[in-house]
């Protein structure tokens, strides 16, 4: 296909014959009736008919016609050069013409073809009139209204076909569209999940090897001179062993903690207090102020795990005394403090997260604030301690169990 022509519309099969039919029914009826009349030149009359069919028929099994519309122009002018010599002779050929118009609608650019069918709708009216030895203005309305009829059906088959591509085309894109969307939508629940497996990670496994890491090392100085120390730092570090798979199994199936069945938030972070007191040289103190109301258990659990974090911290790097947990709500946010006499650190400075040195405690602190719509804010100075609050804004009452003061 020449690449500066518009392509050609594409036809049915069925319609496709119909035409091939029609034209060689009427070239058969041209010749029929010259020998059936008896007519002068009946011999030249089948001649042409035969002759025009089979430069018709030549056409539709040449793969250039289809293909190039220069070709198929040179085609056409065959065509209509044997059906001008078949006007000359017989009057009948006139009605050849209303096929022709189609083909050349078809095969032709639109300008070029309107021009094509208006010189054919001519050229019939001129032979017939030639064989009526006169003119009148009703030779005309056939062949004019033929080529009209032509017009609009063939303009108004491409506008269809060109109406019903559109509507394919934006079919196939709202389809890749949703592909893509899927795809998207797949994605970003793999991350989503992966990002809640990290935290849940780093807030139970990572802090719980921490801690029994730590009792270990509290056992290994008390040995050989205070073996019962030694042993009660064994016993504690194989208690935060199984609690810790329990929240591994808990977290793998996307349960709620272990710490928070069968008790209120206050109620476990009082005793995430007094485990922490009991297992590290840390006293920590856990408070709740204000009324309690309703919190998801998204809130919950994530107030529960910023706590976790944050003490765990305080236990690994502060060299802290004291720790103080304060649960508050305040109206239209809950509020959860944690603050230590640790040594502190500089807030502004915070080093970037490490494979070896860790640091990614307060980025997960953070992050499952902001997933609640909340905030984190830490202040720190070398010296002066530290004081980490999460802010959570309190959720319409959903299926969540009300809170209640220890």
């Amino acid at each position: 296909m020449n690449p500066a022509a518009p392509a050609l519309t594409p036809t049915t099969r069925a319609l496709a014959w119909c035409l091939h039919l029609l034209v060689i029914g009427l070239l058969a009826l041209a010749a029929g009736r010259a020998v059936a009349d008896s007519r002068p030149h009946a011999g030249l009359i089948v001649a042409a008919s035969a002759a025009c069919g089979l430069v018709y028929a030549a056409g539709p099994v040449l793969p250039p016609v289809r293909r190039s519309r220069r070709a198929a122009a040179l085609w056409l002018t065959s065509v209509g050069a044997c059906w001008l010599a078949l006007l000359a002779l017989s009057p009948d050929a006139v009605w050849v013409a209303f096929p022709l118009y189609f083909l050349l609608l078809h095969l032709l650019p639109r300008r070029a073809g309107l021009t094509a069918v208006a010189a054919t709708a001519a050229a019939a009216i001129a032979g017939f009139a030639a064989h009526q030895h006169s003119f009148s203005p009703a030779m005309a309305i056939g062949p004019a209204l033929g080529a009209a009829v032509a017009v609009a059906v063939v303009w108004g088959y491409q506008t269809l076909y060109q109406e019903s591509e559109h509507r394919r085309r934006l079919i196939e894109e709202l389809t890749a569209t949703r592909a893509d969307l899927a795809a998207a939508q797949h994605t970003a629940g793999v991350l989503a999940e992966r990002d809640r497996l990290a935290r849940e990670i780093h807030d139970t496994l990572a802090q719980g090897l921490s801690s029994i890491q730590l009792l270990l090392r509290a056992a290994e100085r008390a040995l050989p001179h205070a073996p019962q120390n030694a042993a009660r730092h064994v016993d504690q570090a194989r208690q935060a062993a199984v609690d810790n798979l329990a929240e591994a199994r808990r977290f793998v199936a996307a349960l709620t903690p272990p710490t928070l069945e069968g008790t209120t938030l206050a109620g476990a972070l009082e005793r995430l207090c007094t485990t922490t007191s009991a297992r590290h040289r840390l006293t920590a103190r856990f408070h709740l102020t204000g009324d309690p109301a309703l919190l998801a258990t998204a809130h919950e659990v994530a107030l529960l795990r910023i706590a976790q974090s944050a003490l765990a911290n305080t236990v690994r790097h502060a060299e802290a005394t004291t720790a103080e947990v304060t649960l508050s709500y305040l109206g239209d946010r809950v509020v959860l403090d944690v603050l230590d006499d640790g040594r502190g650190f500089d807030a502004a400075r915070l080093p970037a997260p490490d494979l070896e040195a860790g640091g990614f405690g307060l980025a997960a602190m953070r992050a499952r604030a902001h997933a609640l719509g909340g905030t984190l804010t830490i202040e720190s100075a070398p010296g002066l301690g530290t004081a980490l609050a999460a802010r959570l804004p309190l959720p319409s009452p959903a299926t969540t169990r009300p809170e209640a003061r220890p």
